[in-house]
């Protein structure tokens, strides 16, 4: 019998859409309504422009956000959450949660961690 590897399955492909720093805090920023560029720079303050650009652009290649263009003067661009985003932001949820009950102790790990080396 093959063995299989651990990133060929469930946690893998999971990872590589939403790795990196800022994929997820993008996702939950466009959980509660769609928002524009300049909107997700103002709630994402930490996170440079070409950096944003770039994670958009990753999103919506793998199916997660949807970019509307709006042909006004000026032009308008709107990123949303797919049915697919959607669906992401559901499993998320749990990884948020243990974020949120974890922190201090993962804080107070490193810390001691860094002590020791």
């Amino acid at each position: 019998m093959k063995s299989r590897k651990p990133c060929n399955r469930g946690i893998g492909p999971a990872f590589d859409v939403i790795g990196g720093k800022w994929k997820a805090a993008i996702l939950w920023e466009l959980h509660a309504q769609p928002r524009r560029f300049g909107e997700l720079r103002r709630l994402l303050p930490e996170i440079g422009e070409k950096t944003l650009i770039l994670q958009l652009r990753e999103l919506e290649a793998d199916g997660i956000v949807h970019r509307e263009v709006f042909h006004e003067v000026p032009p308008r661009v709107e990123y949303s959450q797919t049915k697919l985003g959607a669906t992401l932001h559901a499993a998320l949820g749990p990884l948020a949660d243990w974020g949120d009950r974890h922190a201090r102790r993962v804080a107070t790990a490193r810390r001691q961690a860094e002590a020791a080396a």
